[in-house]
This record gives C-alpha cells, structure tokens and sequence, in this order.
C-alpha cells in the first residue's frame, strides 16, 4: 500500500532526475485536500490530516472501521468506487450528497482514483464547497443585518416619539372615562409598550463602534453555561468538549457572551418544546486552519482559526426555515420576534468571523468561525 500511495504523490509532484522521492505518506498528509485511500473490501487504510476533519474521525479510529460505517451501503459514492474498479479509470462526480448517521456533506466533488499496484484498493479525494455556500451566506447575513440596521433608525426616530404621546393619552383617558371605555385605553396603553419594546429590541441593531480586546472564549462559554444552569436550561446536561491551548479571541467580550447565550438559550427551547427525554448541550472549542475573511470596513484579511460550536440534540431546524434562518422575523416559535439570531449573524459579522448551521434530527449545530487576537494589539 505505501508503494501505491507512494506512485499516486508522485504523479503529483512528478519526478526530478536525480533528487530523492519524498515519502508519500508525508506528502498526502500535509495536502490542504482532503484524501481517504480504501482497499477491496472499503476499509479505510489511509486519511490524511485533510480527511479526518472532512469526515469527523481521526486515522487511528478510521483504521479499525469500513467505510459503511460513515454512509449507507446504498450512498452514491460507493457507486463511484464500483465504477473504478470495474472500468480501472479515475472518475469523478460533482455536486455529491454523502448522508449519513454520523457524516452529513452536500455538494461535494468526489474524485476516485484506482490504484494499480493494490488492486481494488481506490484513492478518493474530496472537494467540499461547503465553505464557498458559508461566505455566501455570510454576505447574506450582513445584508440582512444592514436592512435591520436601517429599519431600526427609522422605527427608533419616527415610532417611539409617537408612541409616547399615544401611551400618555391612554393613561388620561384610563382615569377620565367610565369603567366600560377603561378596559379599552388600558388595551392601547399595553400595545403601545408592546411596540415599544419591539423598537427597543431593534435599536440594538444600529451602528455602533464597540471595543475590541483578547478575549478568553473559555470563560464566556463557562460564563453563559452558569447562566442557563442556573435559570432557563436547570434541567438540561451539558457537556463541555474544549481545547484548552486555544488563543484569545479578538472580540468583544459581552457581544460574545450576548452571541452565545442566544445560541444556548434557543438550544434549551428547541429542546423543551420537543419534549427530548435527554436533552444535552455540547459546547465545544477548536483549532482550524483555512477559513480568512476580510474584516469589515478594513482591507486587512482575517485568519478565522478559532471554532466554537453549540451542539444539541433536539428535533432540528425545519427545511423550510434553515435557508433564511438568520433574517429577521424568522422564527420557529410562537412566541419568538426572530431577532436573536439575526442579532447573532450581525455580531459575528461585526467581528469578521463567520457562522454555519448544520442540522438534522437529533443533531443542530452552530459553528462559529473567530479571529485570534493578533500579536501587533497594543
């Protein structure tokens, strides 16, 4: 298997007359791509570095399971590995959907590569446009953000002044009538405070500068976690999954505490309301590399290596409201205003991180992609 993994980099990298091979082992590992290597019988026998994010696993767990075990027998890619065998040519297959219990991509190139000297041993590489679809969205979370943005100055300056002027005439017009007519000022004195408040929570949209610093994203996911337990989420286990060697956070410490107790908050709702006889929230911190994003209003490109996710375990968005999922007034609650994670997706956005939803029944995430705090701060 090393000769063949070995032939297949350096087709690669071609040959020069004279100079030593390198190992391919080596090699493939240190590609951006993500490259999984299956023998006859579709178990793993080699995924580099790439592949154990884009699939969720690490090499040593790959080592001791078939590929079955990540998709269904009956998932498209094992019609592409059957084609490359039967036809001993490399094939590939666009816009893919790998689906299963533990592994869920859309979209993706899968591109099957047949090994001669291993015969039914198959080289796949994977190119997943999942990160192409998240800047898409993120410039669609900012657009939805600046229109909330404006409807909140407009509400703030031509809403609220009326408003004040309605609920004073409801009140004198309470004590002045009779005790029929009361009932109805006491109604127009409630809406009043009701659309209020709704301009209020608006007005947190507006275009504020707000301060940037180091930020320890430990203590302000422990910080939100002592919150929810001690209130709305007393009933729900959490679990913590963190990378203690990360680096802080360039961020704004009560926006990120802001940002991640929308996130747990709707999380213990999702949960509640499904009735989920478990329910769990995972919070977990991780090291990335590949994701840059400029920074708003800056010409300067922001690493984004920073990942902090919210996991829970509860029923899952809706197909029907996960495409708009962050514009405003989308909600899957009764009760909900849709702000939250509109408010969410314009925080993040003011930072120049980026966030993604995935979700199925029995698993939602929310991924959000941060900035380290960068050596040349004062």
């Amino acid at each position: 298997m090393k000769t063949a993994i070995k032939r297949v980099a350096l087709n690669l990298v071609g040959r020069q007359e004279g100079a030593r091979p390198p190992d391919a082992a080596a090699l493939l590992s240190a590609l951006p791509v993500p490259v999984v290597v299956i023998d006859r019988e579709n178990r793993f026998r080699f995924l580099n570095h790439a592949g154990e994010q884009f699939l969720g696993i690490s090499a040593a767990q790959a080592a001791r399971m078939p590929l079955t075990e990540l998709v269904p027998a009956d998932s498209p890619i094992f019609l592409l590995i059957d084609q490359v065998r039967r036809h001993d040519v490399s094939v590939a297959d666009h816009d893919m959907t790998i689906d299963g219990p533990r592994l869920r991509k859309h979209g993706v190139t899968v591109q099957a590569t047949p090994l001669p000297e291993e015969p039914g041993a198959v080289l796949l590489a994977f190119q997943d446009a999942s990160a192409a679809r998240s800047l898409d969205r993120q410039l669609t979370f900012r657009s939805a953000a600046r229109s909330v943005t404006g409807m909140a100055a407009i509400l703030a300056h031509e809403v609220k002044n009326p408003l004040s002027g309605i609920r004073g005439a409801a009140q004198l017009l309470e004590a002045s009538v009779g005790e029929a007519d009361q009932e109805l000022a006491v109604l127009i004195r409630d809406e009043a405070d009701r659309i209020r408040a709704l301009v209020e929570r608006m007005e947190v949209f507006g275009e504020k500068s707000f301060d940037r610093g180091a930020v320890n994203i430990h203590r302000v996911l422990e910080h939100v976690r002592r919150l929810a337990q001690s209130g709305f989420a007393a009933n729900i286990r959490f679990h913590e999954a963190y990378d203690p060697s990360l680096p802080p956070v360039f961020g704004n410490r009560d926006q990120l505490v802001q940002v991640i107790l929308n996130l747990v908050k709707n999380a213990a709702e999702a949960l509640t309301d499904a009735g989920v006889q478990m329910p769990e929230i995972t919070l977990i911190t991780a090291f990335q590399h590949g994701m840059r994003l400029a920074m708003p209003g800056s010409p300067r490109r922001m690493e984004l290596p920073l990942v902090v996710t919210v996991r829970d375990n509860g029923p899952g968005i809706p197909d029907d409201i996960r495409p708009n999922l962050f514009d405003p007034f989308v909600t899957t609650r009764a009760a909900g205003s849709g702000l939250g994670l509109a408010l969410v997706a314009k925080i993040i956005a003011d930072h120049g991180g980026l966030i993604e939803v995935d979700s199925r029944p029995g698993r939602t995430e929310f991924r959000l992609h941060l900035p380290i705090y960068p050596d040349d701060q004062p």
